[in-house]
């Protein structure tokens, strides 16, 4: 199945369980191994294969035995700066994101509204 924004999170998880099974088992390991070495409780393993939630730290564990890091850098690449960006701000990179200016209403002044 593929990951598309269409699918409810639910799903979502339900995939990358049934992913990280697979791996699992393609590199020939048990739950109890894994779980080992990644240094969590099987259970926790058996619940995240099922499609449960998990703390990230926890999945990162997993990903770190199972050899699947390194792709993690594909999912989440390091934000680059735009050049157009550096150049307006004069080499200095943005902190915070502004909030998004809302168009203005009319340049009526303001009242309450049971004027007629």
């Amino acid at each position: 199945m593929e990951i598309t924004n269409l699918l409810a999170d639910d799903a979502i998880l339900a995939e990358i369980g049934e992913r990280l099974a697979r791996r699992r088992l393609d590199l020939q390991l048990t739950q109890a191994d894994v779980a080992e070495q990644a240094g969590i409780a099987k259970r926790t393993l058996e619940r995240i294969e099922a499609g449960h939630s998990a703390q990230m730290s926890s999945m990162i564990r997993i990903f770190r035995v199972l050899d699947l890091l390194p792709r993690l850098e594909s999912l989440v690449p390091e934000p680059a700066p735009r050049p157009m960006d550096l150049l307006k701000r004069k080499g200095k990179i943005r902190q915070r994101a502004s909030k998004r200016r809302r168009p203005e209403q009319s340049d009526k002044p303001w009242s309450w509204g049971d004027e007629s």
